[in-house]
């Protein structure tokens, strides 16, 4: 499905309860052959190269807002900004290769970072908008995961007029409708939250825009997801919580970018801009600057 949250699948396996070893993440891992590169991936990954072609391109996921999307042919979105800050720190231009999300992350990766698609289409120098784990990061071993430049997590959006005296907890929705993004993660803990029995009372849209404007237009009294896409399709009508949600192991995550691992360099060179713009306060203007709440990371 072309908008299927693109952490879903990472998401997802911890909230039905895989464990992790907290001392050890990858004490269970069998280290992978290392892979080969593909001739395609030959696009001046090398941070020397970089500079001296003048460019660098980062990977965003397309039709993605509040996080990367085109307007006017121009790309917009906190990702877009948060590359931008990485390639001046470096002293080139950002180019962005807006890519579609696949089934997993892992393919994700596969085919924007260290391998390249199927057909057409090349790798690029870094990924954004990476949810970081410390065990999916042991089963990945072609990427480096790095440049960790906030949290997002689940919020709950609801109709002022449809709740005026309390906000609504996932437990009103036994009764009352709410809208979701098709096989999110907030899909996934509401039908089957309490045994299924809110699930019939559970709406399904193709995006998260798509669920909040069913909530604007009062076809949805309530709308569930990540607080940033929330927020960014909000009105003055609608309100929005981060209550406290039963049995959801996974309300909050991490997010960083994604480097090749044969390039060490550029992936400490990434991390460095990022830390830099975390401390100065530059990526949480960003985020004001798009009406977004700003989440550190849990470097």
């Amino acid at each position: 499905m072309k908008r299927r949250i693109f952490y879903g699948a990472l998401l997802a396996s911890l909230w039905a309860g895989q464990t992790v070893l907290a001392n050890d993440p990858c004490a269970d891992h069998i280290p992978q052959a290392k892979p080969q590169n593909a001739s395609r991936d030959i696009v001046g990954q090398e941070l020397d190269q970089i500079v001296d072609q003048g460019h660098m391109l980062f990977a965003v996921y397309e039709d993605f807002p509040p996080y990367s999307w085109e307007e006017a042919g121009q790309p917009r979105g906190v990702d877009i900004e948060i590359a931008r800050l990485i390639a001046d720190y470096i002293g080139v231009e950002a180019r962005f290769n807006f890519v579609d999300a696949s089934e997993t992350l892992e393919a994700d990766l596969r085919n924007n970072i260290w391998k390249g698609p199927i057909i057409g289409g090349r790798v690029s120098n870094v990924m954004m908008r990476v949810p970081y784990d410390s065990a999916f990061a042991c089963r990945v071993e072609q990427v480096v995961f790095t440049g960790q430049y906030a949290a997002e997590s689940i919020a709950i959006a609801y109709r002022k007029d449809q709740y005026p005296d309390e906000k609504p907890v996932p437990a009103y929705f036994r009764y009352d409708t709410v809208a979701v993004e098709n096989d999110s993660i907030s899909d996934f803990y509401l039908s089957s939250f309490a045994g299924g029995q809110m699930r019939s009372n559970v709406q399904h849209y193709t995006t998260m825009a798509d669920a909040m404007a069913a909530l604007a237009n009062s076809e949805s009294m309530a709308a569930m997801g990540p607080l940033a896409q929330l927020e960014h399709a909000g009105t003055e009508d609608i309100g929005i919580h981060q209550p406290p949600l039963p049995g959801f192991a996974v309300g909050k995550w991490t997010l960083g970018v994604a480097v090749n691992f044969r390039y060490r360099p550029l992936s400490y060179t990434v991390d460095d801009a990022i830390y830099a713009a975390l401390q100065d306060g530059r990526i949480e203007q960003i985020y004001k600057d798009y009406g977004l709440s700003f989440q550190p990371p849990e470097r």
